[in-house]
């Protein structure tokens, strides 16, 4: 199923350590590339937090925050380091010796010095367990959105898929009279002047000129290509790069038609072509 690159999750739940809070973005980029936020406590845990998203998204630019808001009672007993305290308290006595006006800290501010106040440990099974859970659910909602952006890309490719089969259809049905009027346009002007030119030498390049605008190989490789874009967009697996291969490949036909324009049917299909793939062109790019 054609999933898109672009999407957004976001899931929170309470557990016994506190609020978790995840939220993913994801935006189109040639390989899967990772930007993660996370909160001190689930920092450990940011192998497993990649391998779970890479067993979900295989495509994309995946923004990641998970943020952790511990509360009282989750957060675990409070106990004052009484050697980083005592250390502290020395170095102030040293200060006031030598700066007899430095006023004294304050009870908060001894309190956020580094060290002073320990917590006990977070559960990390307990931490992992919950962490795993929430980010399930985020990636279940994340996929989710993808696949309906990835239809609604699908269906608007297939219709530009459809509009390209039937200019070239129309065009195929009209390759008779484009070669007969080819062939009248250039007898007239062989005609002005074939005392001057060699007859033989003429007819020779008659024929080149044919060959040189004949389009049937051009229509034959724009109508494989778009059956397979056709068969690509109903593979249940990554399907982007495959896609933009393809939409270079109808162009470059797309190209080669209009080089061998020799009749205005000829030039506007080539044109109208164009235009349609680079539409397709734009949507791929937001395809997984």
């Amino acid at each position: 199923m054609t999933q898109s690159m672009t999407a957004f999750a976001r899931s929170q739940r309470e557990t016994p350590l506190g609020k978790l809070t995840v939220e993913i973005r994801s935006v189109n980029n040639r390989f899967l590339d990772f930007g993660l936020r996370l909160a001190d406590a689930v920092k450990p845990l940011e192998s497993m937090l990649r391998e779970r998203v890479s067993a979900r998204i295989k495509r994309g630019r995946v923004e990641l925050t998970l943020r952790l808001d511990a509360s009282e009672t989750s957060a675990g007993a409070v106990r004052l380091n009484a050697a980083q305290l005592a250390a502290l308290d020395a170095l102030q006595r040293a200060v006031r010796e030598s700066v007899p006006k430095s006023r004294r800290m304050s009870v908060r501010e001894i309190l956020d010095w580094p060290g002073v106040v320990e917590r006990e440990p977070t559960d990390e099974s307990m931490l992992e367990t919950e962490v795993a859970a929430l980010l399930d659910d985020a990636l279940d909602e994340l996929v989710d959105t993808r696949r309906r952006e990835g239809e609604r890309l699908s269906t608007t490719i297939s219709e530009r898929i459809d509009g390209c089969r039937a200019l070239v259809a129309t065009l195929e049905s009209k390759l008779p009279a484009v070669q007969a009027y080819v062939r009248e346009r250039l007898t007239a002007r062989i005609d002005e002047i074939l005392d001057k030119i060699d007859a033989e030498r003429v007819e020779q390049e008659l024929v080149l000129l044919l060959n040189k605008s004949d389009v049937e190989e051009e229509i034959d490789r724009l109508k494989i290509h778009l059956d397979e874009v056709v068969a690509v967009l109903g593979q249940d697996q990554p399907i982007g790069r495959r896609l933009d291969f393809l939409m270079q490949e109808l162009n470059r036909e797309a190209n080669t038609l209009g080089s061998k324009a020799a009749h205005p049917d000829v030039t506007n299909t080539s044109m109208e072509l164009k235009v349609l793939i680079e539409q397709m062109r734009e949507q791929v790019q937001n395809i997984e």
